[in-house]
């Protein structure tokens, strides 16, 4: 198959589906709306996965597991929690099968194995870990209660993109209990900067944190922080959230505890979570044309060395380099490849490195020995030199880190570049249709508006800033008075 892919300017959509597949970082499965993550891909997500899991516990959480099932009943407990999420939910009702009579060689669901309650394939796990809860927390003493959970969930969507929007995904999903409102909100704004911090020092991800409006809140939440990005195509993407779910769930799982007074009350409570979503976000920030570019903090392989030669002599002496080299640089911390197979020709290498996007690559061959020397080439910027040997390692520890800067620099240029101040609804749609990117307006604070923009324009409100600095103004589809801005976008 060829490796060239479909231009960005062309169809991005198609542009997208075609790197995910041929970079070899997933792919569909035999089930409807699943996703294969292959392991180059799932080497990725496991190094987010690790840092994001030292960040959990440097901030004092503990891991744990909790069921896939939910049962019904207590899945019902939180109503806007169950109403919110009832039409993507998948529905276990047997246990077992049997041959089918009627069909040879086929199998049906056992109509006498009809389960006494049925159970929720979890789309999210407050429900069960609350009804946990309840038999963890009694008093003061066993608050706050700071657990997460790293799990698959299932949610029944109609229309899938591979990492975007799967009918089951990975993710991580904190749930925690305190003692007053005031520790649950900084726990929930805690953990959203915690996805701030990782998305831009490891993924060179810029983002605006933010609140969510009523409407576009979490089921169950009194209020949704989140963490928005900007994708090259000028669409927004939801790359994290973290909810203040006030004492919803206490209350519909009876969760109470005994204060330092001796005084009972409900305690409080947040949840947060970030996917394989992130895998997305990572893609469409900075990859290009020629396939993904990976900053070197979550690249499987931050440097490839490819050997050139001719004979099996040549071979073994750029080898016995190309090992000193790779030894030298594990030694610093960097993850090092080297590509020694011989039924791919180095050109062949360097196309599918470049595809897969390592860091930097260094070709090494006979002349190369003679002067000591070795070509070093950056993905991000497709630049090449030559460089000594003996240099080799400290330049490779500078080079590293400044693709990781520079990554994230060019990806904060095009967002903030892309970031539309506008005072009339003329202006607004001229901006996204043209533009695109984040459009800051006036907004009333209605949801009537709210919905009517978004069915003009199918743009949403992605957040409201939490930097934003009260300021009057009118709404930019009403008119009507008001008091901050908010950012517009069409979304992922």
């Amino acid at each position: 198959m060829s490796k060239k892919l479909t231009s960005r300017a062309e169809d991005y959509s198609k542009w997208y589906n075609e790197l995910v597949v041929k970079a070899d970082l997933a792919e569909n499965s035999a089930v409807r709306g699943c996703m294969v993550i292959k392991p180059y891909g799932y080497a990725i997500w496991e190094k987010m996965q690790a840092e994001l899991d030292k960040m959990f516990k440097e901030t004092g959480h503990q891991n744990a597991y909790f069921p896939l099932f939910v049962p019904k009943s207590l899945f019902e407990a939180e109503e806007k929690n169950a109403e919110g999420f009832a039409k993507e939910c998948a529905v276990v009702t047997h246990y077992r099968l049997q041959n089918d009579p009627d069909n040879p060689g086929k199998l049906r669901v056992d109509p006498e194995a009809k389960l006494e309650e049925e159970l929720v394939v979890r789309p999210t796990s407050e429900a069960i870990i609350w009804s946990t809860f309840k038999g963890w927390i009694q008093s003061y003493r066993d608050l706050p209660l700071l657990i997460n959970q790293w799990a698959n969930v299932v949610r029944w969507e109609m229309r899938t993109r591979l990492f975007l929007r799967t009918a089951e995904f990975l993710w991580q999903e904190g749930h925690t209990a305190h003692a007053t409102k005031g520790e649950a909100i900084k726990e929930a704004e805690l953990m959203n900067n915690v996805y701030a911090t990782f998305s831009e020092n490891f993924m060179a991800i810029p983002v605006i944190k933010g609140v969510k409006t009523e409407s576009e809140r979490f089921a169950g939440a009194d209020e949704t922080y989140c963490i928005e990005a900007l994708m090259q195509d000028g669409k927004a993407l939801q790359a994290g959230t973290s909810h203040f779910l006030g004492q919803n769930f206490a209350k519909a799982f009876d969760v109470k505890f005994t204060s330092k007074e001796g005084t009972k009350d409900y305690v409080w409570a947040t949840s947060w979570g970030v996917s394989t979503r992130l895998m997305g976000a990572l893609i469409m920030t900075h990859s290009d044309d020629e396939g993904l570019v990976l900053p070197p903090s979550l690249a499987p392989n931050q440097v490839v060395i490819v050997p050139i030669y001719k004979t099996d002599e040549q071979f073994e002496e750029v080898s016995k380099i190309a090992n000193l080299i790779k030894s030298d640089l594990n030694a610093k911390g960097v993850s090092v490849k080297y590509d020694d197979r011989d039924t791919y020709r180095p050109g062949a290498k360097f196309a599918q490195h470049e595809l897969q996007g390592v860091p930097l690559r260094i070709a090494i061959g006979p002349k190369d020995l003679e002067n000591g020397t070795v070509e070093i080439a950056r993905r991000d910027t497709k630049t090449k030199e030559v460089i000594a040997i003996d240099n080799l390692t400290s330049t490779v520890e500078r080079l590293l880190e400044e693709i990781q800067n520079s990554l994230y620099k060019k990806a904060l240029d095009f967002r903030d570049s892309h970031i539309t101040e506008v005072e009339n609804f003329d202006d607004f749609k001229d901006i996204l249709k043209n533009k695109g990117g984040f459009i800051s307006a006036h907004w009333d604070g209605t949801t009537e508006t709210e919905d009517k923009i978004q069915e003009i324009t199918k743009a949403t409100i992605r957040c409201i800033p939490m930097d934003t600095k009260e300021e009057d103004g009118k709404c930019v589809f009403t008119g009507n008075p008001s008091k901050r801005r908010v950012l517009f976008a069409k979304a992922y």
